[in-house]
């Protein structure tokens, strides 16, 4: 078969959003506020009325309905500019304009476009917020039906494996996995002479530059990485490392939420002020990799509850979380009573 399928015509799609290219689902052309020209705004207009979509969590913050459950949209006022949908949707625009309104919302049984589209904006790690307006696709441009974006493949297939010897330990083997919509890469670290037959070692980690490669001390996760490497040094194990970067969100807008936890916010509220949820991330990657390399059971390296709980609904039996007590400093302190006040981790 010579066409796409689902998962590639949204990958298409997160693609052409990233690049500023409107995209067609369901009826409505739907652009990323965040990569949209003027020229591409002025074309859009023409056609008919705008509609701006953010998620609920946004329009919390703007104090605007959600009618829709989830999203909110926003009528977009004659004359309205790409700066005007920037502010609207960025909170880094709060302090700099902060009256926006009045904010006219829709209310009808038409969202899901709009849904699809915001789903698109976040796997291509954009700000959740797209404009759109109800028209024709035009000829060229991506189009989807309603209902068929796809996110994270929860099964991604091996694509290469090495062995690399590492500092902690000789005996290191790094497999490569690619997801199949979107080609997203995640890797596993087997260290050791791993065990399958017994409960193996094994720590999810979520790639942080700032944390991993920079050796930040906002976050602990470059401290659990090194801690998880030392002891699977020391008995075995296998690290899991998701390129899911600031719990989902990306680099750019983790560095957005740490702007706005300077103003005040915590890691929970900077998150929502930015429209996105808590933890965007796809734990099930997890499971889908270790079904890949042959391991059913597992003791797992982790402080947060959530993971064991979508890993065994995966299938993977959970045998014991390990705790990762490492990486508290006074300049993370605040983060990590976050995360366990507001996120439920154990630690």
């Amino acid at each position: 078969m010579m066409l796409p399928t689902p998962s590639e015509l949204a990958a298409r799609a997160r693609a052409d959003l990233r690049v500023g290219l409107p995209v067609a689902i369901g009826g409505v052309v739907l652009a990323s506020v965040e990569t949209l020209s003027v020229e591409r705004l002025a074309a859009m207009d023409a056609a008919g009325p705008l509609v701006l979509a953010v998620t609920a969590r946004r329009a919390e913050t703007l104090r605007a309905r959600a009618y829709d459950g989830d999203l909110a949209r926003i009528e977009v006022p004659s004359g309205a500019d790409t700066a005007w949908l920037r502010a609207v949707a960025d909170p880094a625009r709060d302090l700099d304009l902060p009256m926006k309104g009045p904010l006219v919302t829709c209310r009808d049984d038409t969202a899901g476009p709009w849904r699809d589209g915001l789903r698109l904006a976040k796997g291509a790690e954009l700000l959740p917020a797209v404009v759109g307006v109800e028209m024709p696709a035009p000829e060229g441009i991506t189009v989807l039906p309603v209902g068929a974006i796809i996110g994270h493949d929860p099964a991604p297939r091996a694509v290469a494996a090495a062995r690399v010897p590492l500092e902690v330990h000789r005996a290191g083997r790094v497999h490569v996995f690619r997801e199949r919509g979107g080609g997203t890469e995640h890797s596993a670290v087997e260290i050791g002479q791993v065990d399958r037959a017994a409960p193996v070692l094994v720590r999810l980690h979520s790639a942080c530059f700032t944390g991993d490669v920079l050796g930040s001390v906002k976050c602990d996760c470059g401290p659990q990485l090194h801690a998880a490497l030392e002891a699977m040094a020391r008995e075995s194990g296998i690290l899991l490392y998701l390129q899911q970067e600031g719990r989902g969100i990306g680099l750019a807008n983790k560095m957005r939420a740490y702007d706005l936890q300077d103003q005040g916010f915590d890691t929970v509220e900077a998150n929502h002020r930015l429209g996105f949820e808590d933890d965007e991330r796809d734990l099930r990657l997890g499971a889908g990799l270790l079904r890949r390399l042959g391991v059913a059971r597992i003791r797992l390296m982790t402080n947060n509850p959530r993971k064991i709980d979508v890993l065994r609904a995966e299938g993977i039996e959970v045998v014991e979380r390990v705790p990762l007590r490492v990486g508290r400093r006074t300049e993370n302190a605040g983060y990590l009573d976050v995360k366990r006040a507001k996120s439920g981790h154990l630690e």
